[in-house]
């Protein structure tokens, strides 16, 4: 399993969310000395679990599913919204 499909797999599992895409952008930053070889994700994920939080709240809880793979994701960038937000 890819780390993509990893991250996607706990964030279904996590959030069960109506919509999810995560993408690999680690191509994007080739060349870059601190890209570390690749290790660059977007999410945009829609989840119930959002209602009623803030967007810390949310990167938190994103962050907190993602802990076991954190040593291998050197940037993430993070769209989470509640049903209706999009």
């Amino acid at each position: 399993m890819s780390l993509r499909e990893d991250i996607e797999a706990r964030l279904q599992s996590e959030f069960v969310p109506e919509d999810l895409l995560v993408n690999d952008d680690s191509t994007q930053h080739i060349g870059h000395a601190e890209a570390g070889g690749g290790g660059h994700y977007s999410v945009l994920i829609v989840s119930n679990r959002f209602e009623e939080c803030s967007l810390l709240e949310r990167h938190r809880l994103v962050y907190d599913a993602l802990k076991p793979l954190r040593k291998n994701i050197h940037a993430l960038s993070i769209r989470a919204l509640a049903p209706g937000e999009i």
